[in-house]
């Protein structure tokens, strides 16, 4: 009984697509737009190679803003499916 109810809530397998793509990226770019108006002290730690290029970040700073935009793009991206939309 309980495994039928669970086959039945279950959704189709999400695909990757360039849409999944396209809003994982914009994601990120949110994520490191607020880490990079929020974080205290944004080039502390190890300096990356060419700050300029990562905006100034430092190594924790960068993987700080792009781990929370990973989690945020996951995010949108399962709740989209599971609304149908993508």
């Amino acid at each position: 009984m309980l495994t039928s109810t669970l086959l039945a809530a279950a959704t189709a397998p999400l695909q990757w697509s360039p849409t999944v793509a396209v809003i994982m990226i914009l994601a990120n770019i949110a994520a490191i737009a607020f880490g990079k108006l929020t974080i205290k002290y944004p080039n502390a730690g190890p300096a990356l190679p060419s700050p300029n290029f990562f905006g100034g970040f430092g190594l924790p700073a960068l993987l700080a803003t792009t781990a929370f935009g990973h989690v945020l793009g996951a995010g949108v991206i399962l709740g989209l499916h599971n609304v149908g939309r993508i």
